[in-house]
Protein backbone atom coordinates (compact mmCIF):
# COMPACT_ATOMS: atom_id res chain seq x y z
CA UNK A 1 0.00 0.00 0.00
CA UNK A 2 1.65 3.15 -0.71
CA UNK A 3 2.10 6.18 2.29
CA UNK A 4 0.17 8.41 0.11
CA UNK A 5 -3.33 6.46 0.27
CA UNK A 6 -6.08 8.78 1.04
CA UNK A 7 -8.65 6.72 3.22
CA UNK A 8 -12.57 7.62 4.19
CA UNK A 9 -15.09 9.02 1.61
CA UNK A 10 -15.11 11.56 -1.04
CA UNK A 11 -15.58 14.85 -0.61
CA UNK A 12 -17.28 18.09 -1.35
CA UNK A 13 -16.27 19.08 -4.80
CA UNK A 14 -14.42 22.56 -5.44
CA UNK A 15 -12.18 23.60 -8.24
CA UNK A 16 -8.61 22.69 -7.91
CA UNK A 17 -5.88 24.47 -9.88
CA UNK A 18 -3.43 22.61 -12.49
CA UNK A 19 0.49 22.83 -12.29
CA UNK A 20 2.75 23.99 -14.89
CA UNK A 21 4.90 21.02 -16.87
CA UNK A 22 7.82 20.06 -16.06
CA UNK A 23 10.82 22.27 -17.39
CA UNK A 24 13.99 20.64 -18.50
CA UNK A 25 16.92 19.96 -20.81
CA UNK A 26 16.06 16.37 -21.96
CA UNK A 27 15.84 15.84 -25.84
CA UNK A 28 12.84 13.49 -25.21
CA UNK A 29 9.56 14.63 -26.37
CA UNK A 30 6.71 14.19 -24.18
CA UNK A 31 3.69 11.85 -25.40
CA UNK A 32 0.41 14.39 -26.59
CA UNK A 33 -1.98 14.97 -24.16
CA UNK A 34 -5.52 12.92 -24.02
CA UNK A 35 -7.73 15.65 -26.26
CA UNK A 36 -11.00 14.15 -25.40
CA UNK A 37 -11.23 15.73 -22.28
CA UNK A 38 -9.69 18.52 -21.56
CA UNK A 39 -7.98 18.44 -17.65
CA UNK A 40 -9.02 21.91 -16.61
CA UNK A 41 -12.53 20.31 -17.85
CA UNK A 42 -12.56 17.00 -15.53
CA UNK A 43 -11.21 18.84 -12.92
CA UNK A 44 -14.05 21.25 -13.23
CA UNK A 45 -16.15 18.05 -13.60
CA UNK A 46 -14.92 16.57 -10.38
CA UNK A 47 -13.84 19.54 -7.92
CA UNK A 48 -12.45 18.82 -4.32
CA UNK A 49 -13.65 20.95 -1.47
CA UNK A 50 -11.61 23.48 0.19
CA UNK A 51 -11.26 21.83 4.01
CA UNK A 52 -9.95 18.47 1.82
CA UNK A 53 -7.61 20.50 -0.09
CA UNK A 54 -5.70 21.92 2.91
CA UNK A 55 -5.51 18.70 4.67
CA UNK A 56 -4.16 17.37 1.59
CA UNK A 57 -1.54 20.52 1.10
CA UNK A 58 -0.58 19.64 5.02
CA UNK A 59 0.03 16.00 4.06
CA UNK A 60 1.96 16.85 0.91
CA UNK A 61 3.97 18.94 2.98
CA UNK A 62 4.87 16.62 5.29
CA UNK A 63 6.23 13.81 3.04
CA UNK A 64 8.41 15.80 1.50
CA UNK A 65 10.35 16.78 5.07
CA UNK A 66 10.16 13.42 6.26
CA UNK A 67 11.74 12.33 2.40
CA UNK A 68 14.60 15.00 2.63
CA UNK A 69 15.73 14.39 5.81
CA UNK A 70 16.49 10.88 4.58
CA UNK A 71 19.73 10.04 3.51
CA UNK A 72 19.01 10.28 -0.95
CA UNK A 73 21.25 7.25 -1.89
CA UNK A 74 19.93 4.79 0.76
CA UNK A 75 16.99 2.30 -0.12
CA UNK A 76 14.58 3.44 1.98
CA UNK A 77 14.36 6.94 0.27
CA UNK A 78 14.17 4.98 -3.31
CA UNK A 79 11.44 2.96 -1.64
CA UNK A 80 9.85 6.04 -0.31
CA UNK A 81 9.90 7.51 -3.77
CA UNK A 82 8.24 4.32 -5.22
CA UNK A 83 4.71 4.98 -2.99
CA UNK A 84 4.54 7.76 -5.08
CA UNK A 85 3.66 5.82 -8.00
CA UNK A 86 1.32 3.86 -6.13
CA UNK A 87 -0.90 6.43 -5.31
CA UNK A 88 -4.41 6.34 -6.10
CA UNK A 89 -3.36 2.76 -7.84
CA UNK A 90 -6.58 1.05 -6.07
CA UNK A 91 -9.14 4.34 -7.60
CA UNK A 92 -7.73 3.69 -10.83
CA UNK A 93 -8.10 0.27 -11.07
CA UNK A 94 -11.61 0.86 -10.09
CA UNK A 95 -12.94 3.23 -12.10
CA UNK A 96 -11.84 0.92 -15.01
CA UNK A 97 -13.86 -1.90 -13.90
CA UNK A 98 -16.90 -0.16 -13.77
CA UNK A 99 -16.22 0.23 -17.89
CA UNK A 100 -15.35 -3.65 -17.65
CA UNK A 101 -18.75 -4.36 -16.14
CA UNK A 102 -20.55 -2.30 -18.76
CA UNK A 103 -18.62 -4.13 -21.59
CA UNK A 104 -19.95 -7.51 -20.16
CA UNK A 105 -23.21 -6.81 -20.37
CA UNK A 106 -25.22 -7.62 -23.32
CA UNK A 107 -26.61 -4.45 -24.48
CA UNK A 108 -22.96 -2.97 -24.62
CA UNK A 109 -21.72 -5.82 -26.76
CA UNK A 110 -24.36 -4.88 -29.16
CA UNK A 111 -25.03 -8.81 -29.99
CA UNK A 112 -28.53 -9.70 -31.36
CA UNK A 113 -29.54 -10.18 -27.68
CA UNK A 114 -29.29 -6.85 -26.52
CA UNK A 115 -32.01 -4.43 -26.09
CA UNK A 116 -31.18 -1.83 -28.44
CA UNK A 117 -30.79 -4.31 -31.34
CA UNK A 118 -33.98 -5.88 -30.51
CA UNK A 119 -35.98 -2.37 -30.29
CA UNK A 120 -34.46 -1.76 -33.82
CA UNK A 121 -34.56 -4.89 -35.37
CA UNK A 122 -38.57 -5.06 -34.37
CA UNK A 123 -38.78 -1.47 -35.75
CA UNK A 124 -37.14 -2.54 -39.13
CA UNK A 125 -39.18 -5.50 -39.44
CA UNK A 126 -42.62 -3.33 -38.22
CA UNK A 127 -41.14 -1.16 -41.09
CA UNK A 128 -40.63 -4.23 -43.58
CA UNK A 129 -43.78 -5.03 -43.05
CA UNK A 130 -45.39 -1.97 -43.82
CA UNK A 131 -43.48 -2.04 -47.33
CA UNK A 132 -44.29 -5.24 -48.35
CA UNK A 133 -48.05 -4.70 -47.47
CA UNK A 134 -48.33 -1.83 -49.65
CA UNK A 135 -49.88 -3.22 -53.11
CA UNK A 136 -47.93 0.01 -54.54
CA UNK A 137 -44.56 -1.43 -53.69
CA UNK A 138 -45.66 -5.24 -54.77
CA UNK A 139 -43.48 -6.48 -57.72
CA UNK A 140 -46.79 -8.34 -59.70
CA UNK A 141 -45.11 -6.89 -62.71
CA UNK A 142 -43.04 -7.34 -65.82
CA UNK A 143 -41.32 -10.87 -66.91
CA UNK A 144 -41.39 -12.16 -63.65
CA UNK A 145 -45.00 -13.23 -63.97
CA UNK A 146 -43.79 -15.53 -67.04
CA UNK A 147 -41.97 -17.26 -64.47
CA UNK A 148 -44.42 -18.48 -62.16
CA UNK A 149 -44.01 -21.86 -62.47
CA UNK A 150 -40.49 -21.50 -60.69
CA UNK A 151 -40.31 -21.49 -57.05
CA UNK A 152 -41.84 -18.34 -55.51
CA UNK A 153 -42.47 -17.03 -59.02
CA UNK A 154 -46.18 -16.82 -58.57
CA UNK A 155 -45.97 -13.25 -57.62
CA UNK A 156 -49.99 -12.96 -56.74
CA UNK A 157 -50.34 -15.89 -54.73
CA UNK A 158 -47.37 -14.54 -52.50
CA UNK A 159 -49.45 -11.20 -52.26
CA UNK A 160 -52.62 -12.67 -50.74
CA UNK A 161 -50.24 -14.33 -48.62
CA UNK A 162 -48.88 -12.00 -46.85
CA UNK A 163 -52.34 -10.80 -46.03
CA UNK A 164 -53.96 -14.02 -44.93
CA UNK A 165 -51.07 -13.87 -42.07
CA UNK A 166 -50.76 -9.95 -41.43
CA UNK A 167 -52.75 -9.75 -38.29
CA UNK A 168 -50.52 -12.68 -36.78
CA UNK A 169 -47.59 -11.02 -37.75
CA UNK A 170 -48.56 -7.87 -36.40
CA UNK A 171 -49.10 -9.13 -33.15
CA UNK A 172 -46.06 -10.82 -32.89
CA UNK A 173 -44.16 -7.50 -33.81
CA UNK A 174 -46.30 -5.68 -31.07
CA UNK A 175 -45.28 -8.15 -28.42
CA UNK A 176 -41.68 -8.00 -29.63
CA UNK A 177 -42.03 -4.25 -28.87
CA UNK A 178 -43.41 -4.63 -25.87
CA UNK A 179 -40.40 -7.39 -24.51
CA UNK A 180 -37.33 -5.04 -25.88
CA UNK A 181 -39.00 -1.67 -23.95
CA UNK A 182 -38.78 -3.43 -20.73
CA UNK A 183 -34.96 -4.44 -21.61
CA UNK A 184 -34.32 -0.60 -22.69
CA UNK A 185 -36.01 0.16 -18.79
CA UNK A 186 -33.37 -2.56 -16.90
CA UNK A 187 -30.79 -1.02 -18.90
CA UNK A 188 -31.58 2.31 -17.77
CA UNK A 189 -31.52 1.33 -14.27
CA UNK A 190 -28.05 -0.65 -14.56
CA UNK A 191 -26.40 2.48 -16.31
CA UNK A 192 -27.82 4.45 -12.95
CA UNK A 193 -25.95 2.15 -10.64
CA UNK A 194 -22.58 2.43 -12.74
CA UNK A 195 -22.81 6.12 -12.93
CA UNK A 196 -23.54 6.14 -9.25
CA UNK A 197 -20.00 3.95 -8.50
CA UNK A 198 -18.33 6.06 -11.29
CA UNK A 199 -18.85 9.02 -9.78
CA UNK A 200 -17.42 7.89 -6.70
CA UNK A 201 -14.39 6.65 -8.03
CA UNK A 202 -14.02 10.39 -9.96
CA UNK A 203 -14.24 12.07 -6.75
CA UNK A 204 -11.24 10.45 -5.63
CA UNK A 205 -9.37 10.68 -8.23
CA UNK A 206 -10.00 13.97 -8.18
CA UNK A 207 -8.91 13.97 -4.27
CA UNK A 208 -5.54 12.38 -5.31
CA UNK A 209 -5.07 15.00 -8.33
CA UNK A 210 -5.09 17.81 -5.36
CA UNK A 211 -2.35 15.43 -3.48
CA UNK A 212 -0.50 15.21 -6.56
CA UNK A 213 -0.96 19.05 -7.43
CA UNK A 214 0.36 19.70 -3.93
CA UNK A 215 3.53 16.72 -4.28
CA UNK A 216 4.12 19.08 -7.16
CA UNK A 217 4.46 22.12 -5.93
CA UNK A 218 6.23 21.46 -2.49
CA UNK A 219 8.43 19.36 -4.37
CA UNK A 220 9.62 22.59 -6.64
CA UNK A 221 9.99 24.40 -3.56
CA UNK A 222 12.34 22.06 -2.07
CA UNK A 223 14.57 21.72 -4.76
CA UNK A 224 14.71 25.44 -4.84
CA UNK A 225 16.00 25.51 -0.97
CA UNK A 226 18.40 22.92 -1.93
CA UNK A 227 19.96 25.09 -4.95
CA UNK A 228 20.32 27.88 -2.52
CA UNK A 229 21.67 26.09 -0.06
CA UNK A 230 24.34 24.92 -2.30
CA UNK A 231 23.16 21.03 -2.17
CA UNK A 232 23.20 20.68 -6.27
CA UNK A 233 23.12 17.27 -6.27
CA UNK A 234 20.73 16.47 -3.72
CA UNK A 235 18.54 18.82 -5.45
CA UNK A 236 19.29 16.96 -8.76
CA UNK A 237 18.45 14.13 -7.39
CA UNK A 238 15.16 15.05 -6.25
CA UNK A 239 14.21 16.93 -9.78
CA UNK A 240 15.09 13.37 -11.50
CA UNK A 241 13.91 10.67 -9.24
CA UNK A 242 10.89 12.67 -7.27
CA UNK A 243 9.64 15.66 -9.23
CA UNK A 244 9.71 13.28 -12.42
CA UNK A 245 7.77 10.48 -10.22
CA UNK A 246 5.16 12.52 -9.02
CA UNK A 247 4.28 14.98 -11.99
CA UNK A 248 3.88 11.32 -13.90
CA UNK A 249 1.66 9.83 -11.63
CA UNK A 250 -0.47 12.87 -11.98
CA UNK A 251 -0.38 12.97 -15.52
CA UNK A 252 -1.65 9.40 -15.08
CA UNK A 253 -4.38 10.08 -12.64
CA UNK A 254 -5.50 13.23 -14.87
CA UNK A 255 -5.24 11.15 -18.34
CA UNK A 256 -7.97 8.30 -15.99
CA UNK A 257 -10.32 11.24 -14.55
CA UNK A 258 -10.87 12.63 -18.16
CA UNK A 259 -11.23 9.20 -19.65
CA UNK A 260 -13.66 8.52 -16.55
CA UNK A 261 -15.43 12.16 -17.15
CA UNK A 262 -16.37 11.05 -20.22
CA UNK A 263 -17.74 7.79 -20.07
CA UNK A 264 -19.59 9.11 -17.37
CA UNK A 265 -21.25 11.20 -19.79
CA UNK A 266 -21.51 9.11 -22.36
CA UNK A 267 -23.21 6.62 -20.34
CA UNK A 268 -25.71 9.68 -19.48
CA UNK A 269 -26.06 9.90 -23.56
CA UNK A 270 -26.64 6.29 -23.92
CA UNK A 271 -29.42 6.33 -20.69
CA UNK A 272 -31.32 9.52 -22.81
CA UNK A 273 -31.20 7.30 -25.70
CA UNK A 274 -32.82 4.48 -23.88
CA UNK A 275 -35.66 6.97 -22.75
CA UNK A 276 -36.19 8.14 -26.66
CA UNK A 277 -36.84 4.85 -27.28
CA UNK A 278 -38.97 3.79 -25.00
CA UNK A 279 -41.16 6.84 -26.21
CA UNK A 280 -40.69 5.73 -29.96
CA UNK A 281 -41.84 2.48 -28.86
CA UNK A 282 -45.02 3.75 -27.36
CA UNK A 283 -45.71 5.81 -30.67
CA UNK A 284 -45.16 2.20 -32.50
CA UNK A 285 -47.78 0.39 -30.49
CA UNK A 286 -50.17 3.33 -31.73
CA UNK A 287 -49.91 5.38 -34.20
CA UNK A 288 -48.22 3.37 -36.29
CA UNK A 289 -49.46 0.09 -36.12
CA UNK A 290 -53.26 1.36 -36.54
CA UNK A 291 -52.05 2.90 -39.77
CA UNK A 292 -50.68 -0.32 -40.62
CA UNK A 293 -53.87 -1.90 -39.93
CA UNK A 294 -54.98 0.77 -42.12
CA UNK A 295 -53.49 -0.33 -44.69
CA UNK A 296 -54.03 -3.63 -44.62
CA UNK A 297 -57.99 -3.41 -44.51
CA UNK A 298 -57.31 -0.87 -48.28
CA UNK A 299 -55.19 -3.41 -49.57
CA UNK A 300 -57.34 -6.11 -49.04
CA UNK A 301 -59.94 -4.42 -50.52
CA UNK A 302 -58.30 -4.11 -54.29
CA UNK A 303 -59.67 -5.87 -57.24
CA UNK A 304 -58.20 -9.07 -58.57
CA UNK A 305 -59.51 -8.16 -62.02
CA UNK A 306 -57.33 -5.03 -61.98
CA UNK A 307 -54.37 -6.95 -60.36
CA UNK A 308 -54.82 -9.17 -63.51
CA UNK A 309 -55.47 -6.65 -66.39
CA UNK A 310 -52.29 -4.44 -64.88
CA UNK A 311 -50.52 -7.95 -65.46
CA UNK A 312 -51.85 -8.13 -69.28
CA UNK A 313 -50.82 -4.86 -70.04
CA UNK A 314 -47.05 -5.73 -68.46
CA UNK A 315 -46.96 -8.77 -70.58
CA UNK A 316 -47.59 -6.98 -73.92
CA UNK A 317 -45.36 -4.41 -73.04
CA UNK A 318 -42.54 -6.85 -71.92
CA UNK A 319 -42.77 -9.02 -74.68
CA UNK A 320 -42.33 -5.50 -77.07
CA UNK A 321 -39.49 -4.24 -75.34
CA UNK A 322 -37.92 -7.93 -75.06
CA UNK A 323 -37.98 -8.12 -79.30
CA UNK A 324 -36.26 -4.66 -79.51
CA UNK A 325 -33.44 -5.18 -77.27
CA UNK A 326 -32.84 -8.45 -78.75
CA UNK A 327 -32.19 -6.60 -82.45
CA UNK A 328 -30.15 -4.09 -80.23
CA UNK A 329 -27.71 -6.16 -78.88
CA UNK A 330 -27.40 -8.15 -81.94
CA UNK A 331 -26.57 -5.13 -83.93
CA UNK A 332 -24.04 -3.97 -80.93
CA UNK A 333 -22.29 -7.32 -80.28
CA UNK A 334 -21.70 -8.17 -83.96
CA UNK A 335 -19.79 -4.87 -85.39
CA UNK A 336 -17.78 -5.32 -81.73
CA UNK A 337 -16.45 -9.04 -82.81
CA UNK A 338 -15.09 -7.95 -86.33
CA UNK A 339 -13.10 -5.20 -85.08
CA UNK A 340 -11.71 -6.78 -81.89
CA UNK A 341 -10.71 -9.68 -84.58
CA UNK A 342 -9.36 -6.79 -86.74
CA UNK A 343 -6.80 -5.40 -84.24
CA UNK A 344 -3.29 -6.82 -82.95
CA UNK A 345 -3.41 -8.76 -79.57
CA UNK A 346 -0.06 -6.22 -78.30
CA UNK A 347 0.91 -2.70 -78.58
CA UNK A 348 4.34 -2.90 -79.27
CA UNK A 349 5.22 1.02 -77.75
CA UNK A 350 3.80 -0.39 -74.45
CA UNK A 351 5.65 -3.16 -74.70
CA UNK A 352 8.87 -0.74 -75.45
CA UNK A 353 8.11 0.70 -72.55
CA UNK A 354 8.12 -2.54 -70.29
CA UNK A 355 11.58 -3.34 -71.05
CA UNK A 356 12.59 0.57 -70.69
CA UNK A 357 11.15 0.55 -67.16
CA UNK A 358 12.97 -2.72 -66.37
CA UNK A 359 16.40 -0.80 -67.22
CA UNK A 360 15.57 2.27 -65.50
CA UNK A 361 14.97 -0.40 -62.27
CA UNK A 362 18.32 -2.08 -62.46
CA UNK A 363 20.06 0.96 -63.13
CA UNK A 364 18.55 2.28 -59.82
CA UNK A 365 19.15 -0.25 -57.85
CA UNK A 366 22.86 -0.33 -58.39
CA UNK A 367 22.90 3.15 -57.60
CA UNK A 368 21.03 2.80 -54.19
CA UNK A 369 23.40 0.27 -53.15
CA UNK A 370 26.41 2.20 -53.90
CA UNK A 371 25.37 5.07 -51.78
CA UNK A 372 23.96 3.00 -49.09
CA UNK A 373 27.70 1.51 -48.28
CA UNK A 374 29.00 5.01 -47.25
CA UNK A 375 25.61 5.59 -45.08
CA UNK A 376 26.23 2.78 -43.20
CA UNK A 377 29.95 2.89 -42.75
CA UNK A 378 28.44 6.43 -41.17
CA UNK A 379 25.83 4.74 -38.73
CA UNK A 380 28.82 2.35 -37.62
CA UNK A 381 30.36 5.62 -36.70
CA UNK A 382 27.56 7.17 -35.35
CA UNK A 383 26.63 4.26 -32.88
CA UNK A 384 29.96 3.92 -31.54
CA UNK A 385 29.84 7.34 -30.67
CA UNK A 386 26.73 7.02 -28.95
CA UNK A 387 28.07 3.95 -27.16
CA UNK A 388 30.57 5.76 -25.79
CA UNK A 389 28.68 8.83 -24.36
CA UNK A 390 26.41 6.42 -22.68
CA UNK A 391 29.08 5.36 -20.31
CA UNK A 392 28.67 7.88 -17.60
CA UNK A 393 25.40 7.49 -17.63
CA UNK A 394 25.15 3.95 -17.41
CA UNK A 395 27.65 4.20 -14.11
CA UNK A 396 25.72 6.99 -12.73
CA UNK A 397 22.55 4.45 -12.96
CA UNK A 398 24.62 1.63 -11.02
CA UNK A 399 25.86 3.85 -8.40
CA UNK A 400 22.10 5.24 -7.67
CA UNK A 401 21.31 1.53 -7.73
CA UNK A 402 23.46 0.53 -4.74
CA UNK A 403 26.21 -0.98 -7.36
CA UNK A 404 29.75 -0.31 -6.45
CA UNK A 405 30.79 0.69 -10.06
CA UNK A 406 34.38 -0.08 -9.63
CA UNK A 407 33.68 -3.92 -8.65
CA UNK A 408 30.75 -4.53 -11.18
CA UNK A 409 31.17 -5.72 -15.09
CA UNK A 410 33.35 -2.73 -16.42
CA UNK A 411 31.31 -1.18 -19.89
CA UNK A 412 33.94 -2.15 -22.08
CA UNK A 413 33.26 0.32 -25.33
CA UNK A 414 34.09 -0.95 -28.50
CA UNK A 415 38.01 -1.53 -29.55
CA UNK A 416 40.14 -0.66 -32.23
CA UNK A 417 41.10 -3.00 -34.34
CA UNK A 418 43.99 -2.34 -36.69
CA UNK A 419 43.46 -1.81 -39.87
CA UNK A 420 40.16 -0.79 -39.18
CA UNK A 421 38.83 2.72 -39.59
CA UNK A 422 35.85 4.91 -37.52
CA UNK A 423 36.33 2.08 -34.64
CA UNK A 424 37.62 3.27 -30.88
CA UNK A 425 40.90 2.82 -29.69
CA UNK A 426 41.18 1.68 -26.07
CA UNK A 427 41.49 3.66 -23.56
CA UNK A 428 43.22 3.38 -20.04
CA UNK A 429 41.48 3.21 -16.94
CA UNK A 430 40.18 6.25 -14.90
CA UNK A 431 41.83 7.12 -11.73
CA UNK A 432 40.94 5.16 -9.03
CA UNK A 433 39.50 2.14 -10.93
CA UNK A 434 40.51 -1.34 -11.28
CA UNK A 435 41.73 -2.33 -14.97
CA UNK A 436 39.63 -5.48 -15.95
CA UNK A 437 42.11 -7.93 -15.81
CA UNK A 438 43.95 -7.28 -12.49
CA UNK A 439 47.73 -8.51 -12.54
CA UNK A 440 47.94 -9.15 -15.93
CA UNK A 441 47.88 -7.59 -19.28
CA UNK A 442 44.70 -7.67 -21.47
CA UNK A 443 44.36 -10.61 -23.83
CA UNK A 444 45.19 -9.93 -27.62
CA UNK A 445 41.23 -9.65 -29.02
CA UNK A 446 42.50 -10.00 -32.24
CA UNK A 447 45.13 -13.37 -31.82
CA UNK A 448 45.34 -13.28 -35.94
CA UNK A 449 47.05 -10.15 -36.20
Amino acid sequence: MSDLDLGGQPTKPTQTATSAPPAGGLVLEAPAAVAVVEETQAVQAVPVSTEAQTELDKKAQAYVEDLTSMDMKSPAFTEKVNSIVLMGDSEIRKSSEVSNRMLQRPAAQGGKDSAQSKVSGTLVDLRRTITDLDPNRADLKGAKKLLKWMPGGNKIENYFMKYQSAQTHLDAIIRSLAGGQDELRKDNASIDVERTNMWNAMQKLGEYNQLATALDKAVEGKIAALEAEGRTEDAQIMKSDVLFAVRQRRQDIMTQMAVAVQGYLALDLVRKNNVELIRGVDRAQTTTVAALRTAVIVSQALSQQKIVLDQITALNSTTSSLIEKTSEQLKTQGAEIHQQAASSTIEIDKLQRAFDNVFQTMDAIDTFRSQATQNMAQTVQALEGQVQRAKPYLERSLRNSGIDATTSAQFQPPQERPGIPGSVPPQSPRQGEQPPYPGQQPPNQYPNQ
